[in-house]
């Protein structure tokens, strides 16, 4: 377009239109490019200037800056907006990227995804329905198709891109609940609600599940009584055995059992729980086999390990976290089902939106498989990373994950300073600092003590958590680029820690 008369139009609609140079248009390219340089600039700061996964501020210190912020007086410029923000947010963010972050189930992420990120935000697709992303629909599609293939499933199976495996987790048990509802009691709950029955359904755990499962059987009306409970092995695994007891119980009580949930990947402990013999017992007994692996999905991507995750293949739905171990931006997670009918138990149909006669002349319709409506085109994400490193890729850094994983359990097992309390089918290792001739002081007031002082410096971030009441570190390993290296550091520093405490206390 001729530069005069793009300043003509420009001008004639900012008399009607102020701050037209923030909408995303073709006559505001300049500015666009302007915003978009700035924010790499940011991240490029952030990269070379963070040298530690943490800063250490506290809340109550943060939120002090935050006080005098008067959101209704715009700041005007980028360059001041980007500064504050690094103040508020960029120097004191997590970097999950750092070596030595090993707390939670964050993984850096790669940088072909973040590509596709400036795509997806400025183009901004919503997945929802054809009409709103054309192309965006048949791309989720192929990765739903590429991932159920992974799982082993056929072509009857299907699936959506969801925000995390929460949502997923919840889609599996709603279509367990209404599935086994209307097959086996002939009562439709899509329809006419909740029956007189539900409150004795059951859906069965290891108790080292995802606590989504409880959160699922609230939402979905069932309570978390609904929820019951099987104890793990002395490998944190579900023991198959107590299942099947705990399935027969509840028959004799009088309950209605409706599915098991197999946990591939256990946030804590990074265990598999035995699938095969799991899925012996959902044929048995009727139950919904639903396989949590938002964890443990990082074993499809490599031939070294896949092993360790056979059975998947006989779920009936299936939860995959890419957005843990395919090194996805949040959010990318996928639910995946094994037969596609089963969306049906959940297909709602809005003339102004999805009208039925879509479904006849093949028009692809993604909010049919899904309980949201707008939904972001993360599945792009997932696109440019198999196009340009592939599954192959991928799986290398998984293999380097578990070796790292498999090393620094080792060490702790061979030193007298530590109890290690499991090995890990993948990255997860639970610990505590329990220096032998110490045994006098309190071991939980000891570790808790060492992870607060991890957060307080930043030089290394690990997790923590309770076993049988007692409190326990963690460390999530996530990125292939730390190192049995880096977890001696970290070790070194917790015994730095400890040994603090003991000597004021």
């Amino acid at each position: 377009m001729n530069t005069v008369i793009t300043e003509k139009l420009v001008s004639e609609k900012e008399s009607l239109f102020p701050n037209l140079e923030s909408l995303f248009c073709d006559i505001n390219i300049h500015e666009y490019q302007k915003a978009v340089n700035k924010a790499q600039e940011s991240v490029i700061s952030f990269l070379e200037d963070t040298h530690k996964p943490f800063s250490g501020i506290s809340p109550r210190e943060l939120r002090k800056q935050f006080e005098n912020i008067n959101l209704n007086d715009p700041s005007h410029t980028y360059e001041e907006v980007f500064e504050e923000v690094k103040e508020l947010y960029t120097q004191h963010a997590i970097a999950f990227h750092h070596p030595k972050y090993v707390a939670h189930l964050n993984c850096p992420i790669v940088i072909p995804a973040i590509a596709a990120e400036m795509l997806i935000s400025s183009i901004n697709s919503s997945l929802d329905t054809w009409d709103q992303s054309a192309g965006g629909t048949l791309i989720e599609q192929k990765l739903i198709e590429w991932t159920s293939n992974e799982i082993g499933f056929d072509n009857l199976s299907d699936g959506i891109f969801t925000s995390g495996g929460s949502q997923s987790n919840l889609m599996g048990m709603l279509l367990a609940r209404d599935h086994y509802s209307l097959k086996y009691l002939n009562h439709n709950i899509k329809k006419d609600g909740l029956s007189k029955d539900a409150h004795r359904f059951r859906i069965f755990v290891s108790d080292a599940a995802h606590f989504s499962i409880q959160k699922s059987a609230s939402i979905l009306g069932l309570g978390e009584q609904a929820v019951v409970k099987i104890k793990t092995d002395r490998s944190f695994r579900m023991n198959s055995v107590l299942l099947e007891d705990a399935v027969r119980k509840e028959i004799e009580n009088g309950n209605i059992p409706i599915a098991v949930v197999a946990t591939a990947g256990t946030t804590d402990f990074g265990n598999v729980d035995p699938m095969i013999n799991i899925a012996g017992i959902a044929k048995k007994y009727n139950l919904w086999f639903h396989v949590d692996a938002a964890y443990g999905c990082a074993l499809l991507l490599t031939d070294k390990y896949r092993h360790l995750i056979k059975g998947i293949e006989d779920a009936d739905s299936v939860t995959v976290d890419y957005h843990k171990s395919f090194f996805q931006p949040v959010s990318s997670s996928g639910f995946i089902v094994r037969d596609k009918k089963y969306f049906g138990l959940i297909t709602h149909y809005a003339d102004y939106l999805n009208p039925k006669d879509h479904d006849e002349n093949e028009i692809p319709n993604q909010v049919n498989k899904s309980i949201q409506t707008t939904r972001r085109f993360d599945a792009l994400k997932l696109w440019f990373t198999l196009r340009i490193i592939g599954k192959k890729g991928l799986g290398g850094y998984i293999e380097r994950i578990i070796h790292t994983a498999k090393e620094a359990a080792v060490l702790l097992e061979n030193d007298p300073n530590f109890e290690l309390l499991n090995r890990s089918d993948l990255s997860a290792l639970v610990f505590r600092y329990s220096a032998d001739p110490f045994k006098t002081f309190d071991l939980n007031r000891i570790n808790t003590y060492i992870k607060s002082q991890l957060y307080k410096n930043g030089n290394a971030l690990v997790a923590g958590t309770k076993v049988n009441g007692q409190f326990y570190l963690k460390f999530t390993i996530l990125n292939p680029l730390t190192t049995v290296e880096d977890i001696k550091s970290i070790v070194k520093t917790i015994k730095k820690h400890g040994n603090e405490y003991i000597e004021v206390n």
